[in-house]
């Protein structure tokens, strides 16, 4: 189990802007005047200790708070820290009333902060970093993974096409294109040998399950993605929608369901595998998938060995990628090498679920 005092410490709150990531303040400051209703300086700014893959701002103003997001400097990989999709799928979801914060501008001009940027409300809530919930009742703690599962099958029952986002990703072919993305970023990131990753990358495109459901999903949607009510079990913004698309609703909730049957590794999300789940009144792997399946109108899910090694695999490829990022110097969070150890278990693991789902 992960130590989740040591996540909060490293992940949760602000710090000084790390010098990599400066920015003419003065120069943000005409910006956000013309371009931000409102918006009233004097500013002060500071930077969010996560967001590993996107540097992120806290941007305070006598009257308001907002978030900056922006694209990191030096040289990155093809497609990725897409902070332009992320400000289209936020904007569009807002308006559709799910929970996301409300977003103002969209800066593709360069020479403000050095990079392509985007402004967002910066929402009151709380993050919970131990999927386990200690200091809260066994009530609240159910509640919350309620809250989560509501919001999951809220969004995969999204009309994206109505929402303006049609052209956001192809439809089909997901887990296909997807694979054969991730296989790229892992490979052109590598920094070590993994022989469970190449059997994965292997097994995987030849074994797609049939099943070509399709809709919005997030592509990172935890619970430490989750920003909940201050006082309530209940979601209020889901953040970090960088690697969203149209896509298929059983990969995003398999990911949202790594804590049952990932690895427990140091730095990762907290294992929910071994804890009294009755008695904590957190749900079983089983439990909430139903609670899924109710909340979707699905009968059940098949083929849950093959997306729980397809998840895996992924997981294994984003993390080898910040990895990649700590050796060019273009990673945003210091403690981003730390991520290096938990490539070979997660990988091991999903080999392990490809073997229960027929690889031989």
């Amino acid at each position: 189990m992960a130590d989740a005092k040591q996540a909060s410490d490293l992940y949760v709150g602000t710090k000084d802007v790390d010098e990599r990531f400066r920015f003419d303040e003065a120069r943000l400051t005409d910006y956000l005047n013309e371009h931000v209703d409102g918006f009233c300086g004097p500013m002060t700014v500071s930077q969010f200790k996560g967001g590993q893959s996107n540097p992120t701002y806290k941007i305070e103003t006598p009257n308001a708070a907002y978030v900056l997001r922006r694209k990191p400097p030096g040289e990155l990989l093809p497609s990725a820290h897409a902070v332009d999709r992320e400000y289209r799928v936020i904007s569009a979801l807002h308006a559709t009333g799910f929970p996301v914060p409300k977003t103002y501008a969209l800066c593709e001009d360069v020479d403000i902060v050095g990079t392509m940027f985007f402004v967002m409300e910066c929402v009151d809530g709380r993050v919970f970093w131990n999927g386990t919930l200690p200091d809260q009742t066994k009530a609240f703690r159910t509640g919350v993974y309620e809250g989560m599962a509501d919001t999951l099958a809220q969004l995969h029952q999204i009309d994206y096409k109505a929402a303006g986002l049609e052209d956001f990703g192809r439809p089909g072919n997901y887990f296909a294109r997807q694979i054969n993305r991730w296989s790229k970023q892992y490979r052109a990131s590598a920094t070590q040998d993994v022989a469970a990753m190449d059997k994965l990358m292997d097994w995987l495109p030849g074994n797609i399950p049939s099943d070509d459901s399709v809709s919005l999903v997030h592509g990172d949607i935890s619970m430490t993605n989750m920003m909940f009510h201050p006082v309530d079990p209940r979601v209020v913004a889901v953040l970090d929608w960088e690697i969203s698309t149209v896509g298929h609703p059983l990969g995003d909730l398999t990911y949202n369901m790594l804590s049952w049957y990932a690895p427990p590794v140091p730095g990762a999300t907290t294992s929910l595998r071994d804890i009294d789940h009755k008695g904590l009144g957190i749900p079983t792997e089983e439990e909430y998938v139903r609670w899924y399946c109710e909340r979707t109108g699905r009968d059940g899910i098949e083929n849950m060995a093959y997306y729980k090694a397809y998840n895996l695999f992924r997981l294994a490829a984003i993390l080898q990628g910040i990895l990649g990022r700590v050796r060019d110097g273009t990673a945003s969070n210091a403690n981003a090498s730390d991520m290096a150890a938990r490539v070979a278990p997660l990988a091991n693991t999903g080999w392990e679920f490809a073997l229960q789902a027929g690889a031989v």
